[in-house]
């Protein structure tokens, strides 16, 4: 009968890759071999560490011995939460993952207080920054900050930043390479500051507006005005009528729209309504509707017979992808 050691190294390193870090150095300790693959830098191109209360010292083992140039990915928490003696992510530590890591393309901070990290200190490689339920300072994103921070930037999430508001919309404007944004919870954004905002970030090609206060309607009216060349676009339904999902007809680059429920009310277009823009969009091929209770009803099979040319997925809202470097 095969055991693990008679697999090939290719195989454990793909196996390894699933354990989290703290068993990959276990791990480490089984056997020489085993210690050599867990060292081994492929091992560690996406790092998650928000399973952990991580301490800094713990941090800094890690960065030194184990994560270097392979290192793509890194998502890890702060303390937030867990009062005002918890070690918080420092500048040194930003500015250590920049210089060990140069090719960390994808950084997600959770819960993390950055009031007292300048994002000047973050690595200048990064082409993705997601902040969730994070304090930054109120100069972070405004726009008369230092044009060459973070060059190649080119997708920002912004989940539950409560100090994230108009001023810093429009401050986004600094990071020219910028063609996704993704807006969660982000209830100090006004439907002028949103315009405002979406007027100078015109070169956007993905947007996505998730449980904010803003209306549908008014989030949809804005990117028919100022979003021309948008590819992607991804809200809830909050306050949504059949004439605001109309301003899309058109839209000459559009290809993805997805409409996020449960929130229905009567002003909600019906299968028909939706089926009519979608027609009136020369370029969509994928319409999806989360959460909106449609699933194997009616509904379904009217936009997929009336939409030969889309990918028309209706479901649920799915979990939390566990694979969260896609």
């Amino acid at each position: 009968m095969a055991t693990l050691a008679d697999l090939p190294d290719s195989v454990l390193l793909e196996i390894f890759s699933y354990l989290p870090v703290r068993d990959r150095i276990r791990i480490s300790r089984v056997c020489h071999g085993w210690k050599k693959l867990v060292d081994d830098r492929w091992l560690w191109r996406h790092v998650d560490l928000t399973l952990y209360t991580m301490r800094p010292k713990v941090m800094w083992h890690l960065l030194r011995r184990y994560m270097a140039s392979r290192l793509h990915s890194l998502r890890m928490g702060g303390y937030l939460f867990s009062g005002s003696q918890a070690p918080q992510l420092s500048p040194a530590l930003m500015r250590a993952l920049g210089q060990k890591c140069p090719n960390l393309k994808r950084l997600c901070l959770h819960v993390a207080d950055l009031s007292m990290v300048p994002i000047t200190s973050l690595p200048c490689t990064l082409r993705t920054l997601e902040l969730h339920s994070c304090e930054i300072s109120m100069a972070w994103l405004l726009k008369e900050q230092d044009p060459t921070v973070l060059p190649l930037l080119e997708c920002i999430v912004l989940d539950r930043v409560p100090a994230f508001r108009d001023e810093h919309l429009q401050g986004l404007t600094r990071f020219r390479a910028l063609r996704s944004l993704v807006l969660g919870g982000t209830y100090r954004v006004t439907e002028t500051g949103l315009d405002a905002g979406l007027q100078e970030l015109s070169y956007l090609q993905r947007l996505e507006v998730l449980g904010c206060t803003l209306s549908a309607d008014s989030t949809l009216l804005a990117i028919s005005r100022h979003l021309r060349d948008v590819r992607k676009i991804r809200l809830t339904v909050r306050g949504l009528s059949a004439p605001g999902l109309s301003v899309l007809e058109g839209m000459p680059a559009l290809e993805s729209l997805c409409l996020l429920g449960p929130l229905i009310t009567p002003e909600m277009p019906s299968p028909t309504e939706i089926l009519s823009s979608c027609l009136a969009m020369p370029k969509l091929r994928v319409l999806e509707l989360q959460g909106l209770g449609w699933e194997g009803q009616e509904a379904e099979r009217i936009l997929c017979r009336g939409l030969p040319h889309c990918m028309v997925i209706v479901r649920a809202c799915p979990k939390e992808s566990m694979d969260w470097w896609m």
